[in-house]
This record gives C-alpha cells, sequence and structure tokens, in this order.
C-alpha cells in the first residue's frame, strides 16, 4: 500500500517535471532490476518512450505599457511627534513618573534608534523603540524632544520641544 502511495506522488511529481521539458526533450521510462519505475531522458535498453503533450502555453505578447513598473521612490524624509505627554500638560504622579511616546513617519524601519533629551541632556541610551518611561522626575517645569538616528548614529529627524509640568505632592513637617 505504501509503495503504491509513492508510486503514484512520484509518477506525478515526475509527470508535472518532465512537462516542463516536453517540448525539448523525450522521456524514457522502464523497470530497474529491483521493480522500480524510473525516468530519464537518455534511452536503455527495454526502455519505452513516453508521450508527454504539449503544455497549454500562451504565445501571444502582452502589452505592459500600461503597467506602473517604475520603482517606488523611497522617501527617507522623517518626521517624529511626540505625543505623549501633550504640550503644556501637567503630569501627577508622587512617584515622579512620565510616559513618553512619539509617531515616526513614514515608518520606523530596522536600524533606526531613538534619542530622548530631557532638559536638553540624553536621556539614557538611544532605543529602538519610541517609548519612554521618565522616572523619578522632580517637581516643575520640563522640556523634551526626541530625535531619529540613522544606523550610524547620525540624526534625520528631529521633533519639536514639549513642555510639561511635574507636580509631586510634598509634606512639609512643622518643627
Amino acid at each position: 500500500m505504501i509503495n503504491t502511495v509513492r508510486f503514484c506522488i512520484l509518477f506525478i511529481l515526475l509527470t508535472q517535471a518532465f512537462s516542463v521539458f516536453a517540448g525539448s526533450a523525450k522521456i524514457y521510462v522502464w523497470r530497474n532490476e529491483q521493480g522500480v519505475l524510473v525516468f530519464s531522458d537518455s534511452p536503455q535498453p527495454g526502455a519505452e518512450e513516453v508521450d508527454v503533450k504539449e503544455p497549454n502555453t500562451i504565445k501571444s505578447s502582452i502589452d505592459t505599457s500600461i503597467l506602473d513598473i517604475k520603482p517606488k521612490v523611497i522617501n527617507n524624509s522623517y518626521q517624529v511627534d511626540i505625543f505623549q505627554p501633550k504640550n503644556n500638560a501637567t503630569v501627577r504622579d508622587n512617584t515622579g513618573s512620565v510616559y513618553v511616546s512619539a509617531r515616526i513617519k513614514p515608518i520606523f524601519k530596522r536600524g533606526l534608534k531613538i534619542q530622548l533629551y530631557l532638559d536638553n541632556s540624553a536621556y539614557e541610551k538611544p532605543q529602538t523603540h519610541s517609548m519612554f518611561v521618565l522616572r523619578n522626575i522632580d517637581r516643575g517645569e520640563h522640556q523634551i524632544k526626541m530625535s531619529l538616528l540613522d544606523d550610524k548614529g547620525k540624526v534625520i529627524a528631529t521633533s519639536s520641544s514639549v513642555t510639561f509640568y511635574m507636580h509631586r505632592t510634598s509634606v512639609n513637617k512643622a518643627n
């Protein structure tokens, strides 16, 4: 049973493979000493030629002048927009945590990195995504901005500065 299935699969595969060469070569089939069917393009004693029908082919030419086959120009004009926190927003968090997110347009490609700046100083190392968490930020006014860096570390886009106000409660102890 298994040998019959293998033979059928082999025959189908070989028939499909040989149909490609039907116009250019002849196919011969015979059984070897073990009784296995052998297909070949070279005749052997006792081999029979296989009648392979010519496959359907389209012989007419196709007008490709209407197709848009010009290569697309990839626009490397990037844009970085910080959307969290909003400009002039007040962030109320007693731990001093601020979540910062940005959008990269047209698309954030592999190899690009983002550098976050807090009060005009680089915040940690550049990273491969546009979401940051600032920790233990002091009370008061702060500015953030982001720069998009290429794979060589060159700045290729910078966001506008965003101002936010950190509000943390404080407890003054009475003496």
